[in-house]
């Protein structure tokens, strides 16, 4: 018998107010009826299900719902409770949702004599898993007891209890009703809070709260209106992402996304980590000693290995390994992060954990040119020979720095690499030819065209604000460049994941056409730095109007249909919005128009901005080098001038 498929609850119309480990999930309307995601949660366990508000016997008209901030919605709604009224409503309901579990509920009188309102709101839970919910296997509400100034609900996994201020009049358990008799003079207000809790007592603590945030409070302006609240929502919803161990409290990292992914994800992690390095390097510190304490040890293959789940790798290749990714990723990200800032002794304390990924990867090449994949039978993929080609370069860097062995033989394995790479992962053709996405294990070339042969640009930073060399010659490198720019590949709303042309292509293909916002971002900041700033500029400026049509605040990834007048980006229903890697896609896509190569070990920054500067005079505040404040401006004229730095950071060459 087939197995069935099971639809994730659609999220793309959710408003979803994220502060992990607390999420609310919420529809356009604003009552919470325990249909589909609704609800408050915490830790991925729903603590409510069912909120539901009346007022004079009747739901208020919903007119307007939108997200405050990354933590917060509001949902505003009218009733008409004088019968002599007229067309007019005389009451405001406002609802403002929070997710550390509180609901702030106020009523507003317009009406000329004192109104007596009765006010009930319907509470109920099954406190199932979000796994269980978005398959569809939540169970039935579960029975609730008068509680302290509200309900409570148990079963053998937990308990939730809501408790209301000021206390309500009357509590019906049968029925999971509170109900308040308020009096409202003309142009009066009155307020009820709830709150939402796993035992009810105490507030559910955000995990990025409570401490000093490990990332600055970056600003930008200029001519561009929507830099300004991209960059806000971006660092907003990387706030709100942010996980912290109980047990080393000290060191945060990312949640991959809600409302799906609200755990770490190592490779994710360690992306947006380096795509946030200009608002500091706390947060990279705090990923790389979270994935340190996860490295396999031992004798045998994987010793070395930064563990990580298996990834859907599109219609034409197998799922690919995040944990080769996330092993390659670590020593690039420390090497970055010294360039950026990190301090001495924290580098020396990961150098091992670097060391051990880097070895990994020696052994596991052996005599070989290229780094195979972990499953036997599988393809030579040309992501990951970028990905091992980067780490080896930045990890020679890195050992050199620190008077370690082995840089060396990594510049050697990374030169003869290039060499064959050049010629086996060509794909000769009349339109000047393409990098392939693969080999097989036969040395059939898989010649699609994807996002993936972005990572081809990203070749990470050395020292004195030089870029490492990439796999790629000149020429190829300009075909790649004019491929990647062209409308197979630019949807006008940013890169798909997979060209317009290619078998198989569809414009909502997690990486078979949609647009993933991460690799857009790798794109246009290769692109930049290769020179080839038009590409670069269209790539960034279909963003920036996909994520002022999302609200600024980036999913994923939204399908890749192409962009017409007057149309808008499509939504995909099962990204997560907000997502780490999305979120520090957007901060990198900002701060990459400045170009900033930061050298903090010999004290200098060099500046490489965009050129053409595609969104005029652009001002970046708050960012971070070597833990001080940095801020830079670019001119219309592509010009760019230090505006605050570090004591001694001189500017470079």
């Amino acid at each position: 018998m087939p197995r069935r498929t099971v639809d994730l609850p659609p999220a793309h119309t959710a408003l979803i107010c994220v502060a992990l480990p607390g999420l609310a999930i919420s529809t356009e309307q604003g009552q919470l009826t325990g249909q589909g995601l609704e609800g408050f949660y915490r830790a991925g366990r729903r603590m409510l299900s069912r909120c539901q508000v009346r007022v004079a016997g009747r739901e208020p008209l919903a007119v307007q719902a939108r997200m405050v901030s990354a933590d917060r919605a509001r949902f505003v709604g009218t009733l008409r409770a004088s019968p002599d009224a007229g067309p007019d409503p005389d009451v405001l309901v406002e609802r403002t949702r929070y997710a550390d579990g509180t609901e702030r509920i106020t009523l507003q009188s317009a009406a000329s004599r004192t109104l007596h309102l009765p006010v009930e709101v319907a509470l109920g839970t099954d406190l199932a898993e979000l796994g269980s919910v978005a398959s569809g296997r939540a169970g039935p509400e579960l029975p609730a007891t008068v509680h302290d100034s509200g309900l409570r609900w148990s079963c053998a996994t937990g308990h939730s209890a809501v408790t209301a201020d000021p206390p309500p009049t009357d509590a019906l358990a049968s029925a999971g009703l509170l109900r308040w008799e308020l009096e409202l003079p003309p142009g009066g207000t009155r307020s009820v809070e709830l709150r939402v809790r796993p035992d009810g007592a105490g507030p559910i603590r955000a995990a990025g709260r409570g401490t000093a945030s490990p990332l600055a409070p970056a600003r930008a302006a200029g001519d561009d209106p929507r830099v300004r609240p991209l960059l806000r929502t971006c660092v907003e919803d990387l706030q709100a992402l942010l996980l912290r161990d109980p047990r080393h409290p000290s060191d945060p990292h990312l949640a991959a996304g809600a409302p799906w992914r609200c755990g770490l994800a190592p490779a994710e992690a360690l992306v947006a980590a380096r795509m946030t390095l200009p608002l500091g390097t706390r947060l990279a510190a705090g990923t790389l000693r979270t994935l340190a304490r996860t490295q396999l040890a031992g004798p045998g293959a994987r010793s070395g290995l930064i563990p990580g789940p298996r990834r859907d790798g599109g219609p034409h290749l197998p799922p690919g390994c995040t944990a080769t990714e996330a092993t390659l990723l670590f020593p690039v990200l420390l090497a970055e992060a010294r360039r950026w800032g990190l301090a001495q002794q924290e580098v020396e304390e990961l150098l091992p954990t670097a060391e051990r990924c880097l070895t990994w990867l020696r052994t596991t090449v052996g005599d070989g040119n290229y780094l195979l994949d972990p499953h036997p039978g599988g393809p030579l993929r040309c992501e990951t020979q970028a990905h091992a080609h980067r780490a080896a370069l930045l990890g020679a860097d890195l050992l050199d720095a620190h008077g370690r062995p082995g840089g060396a033989g990594l510049r050697q394995w990374a030169q003869e690499l290039r060499t064959a790479f050049r010629d086996d992962f060509w794909v000769e053709d009349r339109g000047g030819g393409r990098p392939a996405a693969a080999r097989a294990p036969d040395g059939r070339l898989v010649p699609y065209l994807g996002a993936g042969t972005a990572h081809l640009l990203d070749t990470g930073l050395l020292g004195s604000g030089v870029l490492a060399p990439g796999l790629l010659d000149k020429v190829q490198t300009e075909q790649l460049a004019r491929l990647l720019g062209g409308p197979a590949m630019d949807s006008g709303w940013g890169l798909r994941s997979l060209g317009a042309k290619e078998a198989a292509y569809s414009p909502f293909g997690h990486r078979g056409g949609a647009v993933r916002v991460q690799e857009t971002a790798i794109a246009v900041t290769g692109l930049a730095a290769a020179g080839y700033e038009k590409e670069a500029s269209s790539l960034l400026r279909g963003v920036l109007a996909a994520a002022e049509a999302f609200g600024h605040r980036l999913p994923e990834m939204y399908a890749g249909e192409q962009r017409t007048e007057g149309s808008a980006p499509l939504p995909h229903p099962a990204a997560c919005r907000p997502a780490a890697t999305a979120a520090a896609a957007g901060v990198l896509l900002i701060t990459s128009l400045a170009g900033i190569r930061p050298d903090a070990p010999a004290g200098t920054v060099t500046l490489r901005p965009v050129r053409v500067a595609p969104l005029g005079e652009i001002g970046l505040t708050g960012l971070r080098i070597s833990g001080a404040p940095f801020s830079v401006r670019v001119s219309r004229l592509g010009l760019a001038m230090v505006e605050e730095a570090a004591d001694g950071l001189q500017l470079g060459v």
